[in-house]
């Protein structure tokens, strides 16, 4: 009873930040703390069962992967608020009121009947005494059930399979059409030197060297090229470097 009314508020209030959410990653996370409250008041009332599942099926596996493709697809286009089909609010309306009258039902007649308790219920254990429910009074709408399934998953297959026309590149081929497109383009085919890299100066403002000694002046934002911001007296500092490395070298030497 303690673990109902601690977690209740909390599973309303996610319910309807579910409901009241602009943002389908808010909302998703919303339902995520629903399934995750509702597995704890699976565990409280003795269902090891469907707190295992409900943790790792529903809010572990297709919460997670809708949250995924959500930050893969990227949320940020505005959806227009126009209906595309006329009536479809009245109409959602209309059977959203039909599917709660029937689950009001459907409560009110479980609860009338007789109540055996978790005792008789779970007295072979959970799963048993679920398996029996499911393969036993239930067969016929489990098995249409998991045919639904199925179907929606072999439909999903077909609407997203594509004919390949041309053979399969392989790694190899890709990787040589990457560099034949750079070399036709002039570009480099990897990454350029950050800027500071084996200079002097570890700055954005601060090119990088060639193996010449010469300055890279990709390395260098084209921003602060255009805003003339590129650190001055680069080529002194240049002459300095090398005079060091000449004095080290000579030093070197002298002590071999």
């Amino acid at each position: 009873m303690v673990t109902f009314w601690l977690l209740a508020p909390i599973m309303v209030l996610a319910a309807l930040g579910l409901l009241f959410a602009r943002k389908a990653v808010h909302a998703a996370l919303s339902l995520a703390v629903v399934m995750i409250s509702l597995a704890v008041l699976y565990a409280a009332q003795d269902a090891p069962f469907l707190f295992a599942v409900q943790i790792i099926v529903y809010t572990g596996a297709i919460m997670m992967l809708f949250l995924f493709v959500l930050m893969l697809v990227g949320v940020d286009a505005s959806e227009s608020l126009r209906e595309t089909i006329g009536g479809q609010r009245l109409a959602a309306a209309f059977i959203g009121l039909v599917f709660g009258l029937t689950v009001v039902i459907a409560v009110g007649q479980t609860v009338s009947g007789a109540v055996t308790g978790l005792r008789a219920a779970n007295g072979n254990g959970n799963p048993y005494g679920l398996s029996e429910l499911l393969f036993g009074k239930y067969v016929l709408a489990f098995e249409f059930t998991s045919a639904l399934l199925i179907t929606a998953a072999l439909g999903a297959m077909v609407l997203a399979h594509q004919e390949r026309l041309t053979p399969r590149h392989s790694q190899a081929d890709i990787a040589a059409r990457r560099m034949r497109d750079y070399a036709d383009s002039g570009r480099h085919p990897g990454p350029l030197a950050t800027p500071g890299v084996f200079a002097r100066h570890n700055a954005v403002d601060t090119p990088a060297l060639l193996p010449d000694g010469t300055p890279l002046e990709s390395s260098i934002s084209s921003s602060l090229v255009a805003r003339g911001q590129v650190r001055d007296g680069f080529d002194d500092d240049i002459d300095a470097v090398v005079e060091q490395l000449q004095d080290d070298d000579e030093s070197f030497g002298g002590e071999k």
